[in-house]
């Protein structure tokens, strides 16, 4: 731990820090369904959902996800299929499918019990530094540090720590800082307090610091330093890519849908038929039809276009170009490669460009 951020522990008064954070989230915290209980299981769904995603948006999802899956028995073994349409619309698709791999590891290795110990918890598949803490302490009582972004921000400025808090090798600074100053009689509020705490009071612009029960503790309040902290360098600009997608029909108005690669963006997932488009992309129909041609073997029929969508990842931002289409060929169906109705369609989990587009076309062939 660098000397001054040991020398701002050292001059904390650590238990009235721990009272006034864990008073206040006694009292404000919010309703939240993961928080009913304490249940390992529960506790771990509602991390891996939180990550990336905010929590209004995971509420809906987490309630059906535990209805369709209640128990680590039930979704080790579920289809995955099923898993991934639970998790239709929440993104980043890694995270549900890893879960269930870890789960499967649960019931076969430790008889469907969720580990209790950090070395075991942490070899679980999916589950990292973070996740494995949020478990050890809310659901087993374990002073375990959960570091995310909320407790890094708070926390470099509680205790004016300018190290960036984007490079990894700050994590571990935050983690032995946690050590230092966690609550080993209610290590599980404690953690709880510190996340709701960036996420409701602490936040990353104009911090509500009149409001902050801690705010008696804070060293970057005290030097009126709190707009400048946490110290995170911007991530790398995203590279946009222009792609051009078709909705194709059969002679019997039957969807032509395709899953994508095992690995990679958006595994496993289904989609339509999709080119990325080369320099010339203003033409966008012929290079899908040409697309379509090679893959399939005939030539498809395609629309005029029916819009653009756009759709932002983390490294990369897709612009779709959306076109409807028919063919007269005969195409063999397999594991990889379907044609559905309209009702069918329902059943399979496309990522959310795929949906809109979806969408896109219903409410188009509804008006035409």
């Amino acid at each position: 731990m660098a000397t001054d951020i040991k020398k701002c522990v050292d001059k904390m008064d650590k238990k009235s820090f721990q009272d006034d954070l864990i008073g206040w989230f006694v009292s404000e915290q919010r309703e939240l369904p993961w928080r009913k209980d304490q249940d390992p299981y529960k506790v771990w769904v509602s991390e891996i959902m939180l990550q990336q995603t905010r929590v209004d948006t995971v509420i809906p999802y987490f309630n059906s996800f535990l209805e369709k899956f209640p128990t680590i028995e039930a979704l080790a073994s579920a289809d995955e299929e099923k898993v991934l349409k639970a998790w239709e619309g929440l993104g980043y698709y890694s995270r549900v499918r890893n879960l269930q791999s870890a789960v499967k590891e649960v019931r076969e290795n430790y008889g469907g019990q969720v580990p209790d110990s950090p070395e075991k918890i942490a070899s679980l598949k999916g589950v990292g530094p973070y996740t494995a803490g949020a478990i050890l302490s809310i659901a087993y009582g374990k002073p375990e540090p959960a570091v995310d972004g909320n407790v890094m921000r708070v926390l470099s400025r509680i205790l004016l720590i300018w190290d960036d808090i984007a490079k990894p090798a700050s994590r571990k600074i935050f983690e032995s800082t946690v050590r230092e100053i966690i609550s080993h009689e209610n290590p599980s509020y404690f953690n709880q307090a510190l996340m709701e705490l960036g996420a409701l009071i602490c936040t990353p612009t104009s911090p509500s610091c009149l409001l902050c029960p801690v705010r008696d503790h804070c060293a970057a309040f005290d030097e009126g330093v709190q707009n400048e902290l946490p110290v995170k360098t911007k991530k790398k600009k995203q590279k946009n890519i222009e792609l051009a997608a078709g909705i194709f029909t059969d002679d019997q108005g039957r969807i032509l849908i395709r899953k994508r690669p095992e690995t990679g963006l958006l595994a496993n997932l289904w989609e339509f038929p999709t080119v990325e488009l080369g320099l010339g992309f203003q033409r966008q129909r012929e290079q899908l039809a040409v697309h379509f041609e090679e893959i399939y073997g005939f030539s498809p029929k395609i629309s005029e276009s029916l819009g653009e969508i756009g759709h932002v990842f983390s490294h990369l931002i897709w612009n779709i170009h959306v076109f409807s289409g028919s063919f007269d060929g005969d195409i063999i169906e397999s594991t990889q490669l379907k044609l559905v109705t309209e009702e069918e369609i329902q059943e399979y989990a496309f990522p959310v460009p795929y949906q809109k587009m979806l969408k896109q076309y219903l409410e188009f062939k509804k008006a035409d």
